[in-house]
């Protein structure tokens, strides 16, 4: 799913500046993250037409691990100091285990629509977290518009449910949200020391014994259908939502800066509100894409409030 990182976050990572040629690269990089990830739900919806959530959620970490292992290996990548490692824990339980398991269950409830505008909270809730975690004090107008979002996000939810108050789908969402974000908290926290692909990167490998005993046990009790679209969407899942994605945002938020790559993120709800149309035939709600923009607009101006509290 995706990427909305330290991207949110309320400290930039440290880069210089770059040069003509390196912008246009690092623009295209992080383009290339963002319309990677926007193709997460899609994927876990195509993953679970051949394969149960637990085991689309042990499978993909373990291969993403695999992949992830293999590059540290490659790059002749140190272990992280003990400081590091809490972080990475936290790396480990909210972006590759709490958010991919809790996501997939909800896509078995919920439509990949809902689910989009849900999640397009995320940077958001991101923001808040990093600015906790940070000691920050970003101005008021940060916080209006984060609640501003929340406010809209949870009114869609109340909307679509008839009335009746949050889903089970929504309080999945709404888990993997929290867990997300305090995963990419802390991965913009460590990627100020650490390369950004090499946080991802240990964090999956971190992950690996839990995903793996997820895997091997999910595969015993739920059914598996052999399929086109599950080997395609588990496959998309593990290369790059849940590792390859990372590597060219991380790149790409490296070569322009936090600012102007956040700036491309803002079209990931929306990406993905296309891919539900396009690839699964789904039927937007009504309320959904303005939603969607709701929700942007509110994380654009959370964005310009906390570049202007630096």
């Amino acid at each position: 799913m995706s990427a909305q990182n330290s991207a949110t976050g309320i400290r930039p990572i440290a880069v210089g500046p770059a040069g003509p040629l390196g912008s246009l690269g690092g623009t295209a990089q992080a383009a290339l993250g963002v319309l990677s990830f926007s193709f997460s739900f899609p994927a876990t919806a195509w993953a679970l037409e051949g394969f149960g959530p637990w085991t689309v959620t042990g499978l993909r970490g373990v291969l993403a691990a695999l992949l992830a292992g293999t590059c540290l290996l490659a790059t002749g990548a140190r272990v992280p100091p003990r400081s590091a490692w809490p972080g990475l824990a936290a790396v480990a339980v909210g972006c590759a285990v709490g958010f991919p398991l809790l996501s997939t269950l909800a896509l078995r409830l919920s439509s990949t629509a809902h689910s989009a505008v849900v999640i397009g909270l995320l940077p958001l809730a991101t923001a808040a977290v990093g600015a906790l975690r940070a000691g920050a004090r970003p101005p008021r107008a940060f916080w209006l518009a984060a609640t501003a979002g929340a406010a809209v996000v949870l009114a869609f939810t109340v909307q679509q449910s008839g009335g009746a108050g949050l889903t089970t789908a929504d309080l999945y969402l709404f888990g993997a949200l929290l867990l997300c974000a305090f995963g990419y908290a802390e991965g913009g926290r460590l990627a100020r020391d650490l390369p950004g692909w090499q946080v991802i990167a240990w964090g999956v490998v971190a992950a690996l014994p839990v995903t793996a005993l997820t895997g091997a046990l999910a595969l015993t009790t739920e059914p598996v259908h052999w399929n086109w679209h599950g080997l395609t969407g588990l496959a998309y899942l593990a290369a790059v939502s849940q590792f390859g994605g990372f590597v060219v945002w991380y790149r790409g938020m490296a070569a322009i800066g936090v600012p102007r790559a956040s700036q491309l993120q803002l079209a990931q709800p929306l990406l993905t509100l296309c891919w539900a149309v396009l690839l699964l035939a789904e039927t937007l709600p009504v309320t959904a894409v303005p939603a969607a923009l709701a929700v942007v607009g509110c994380i654009a101006v959370t964005q310009r409030a906390g570049r202007g509290g630096r």
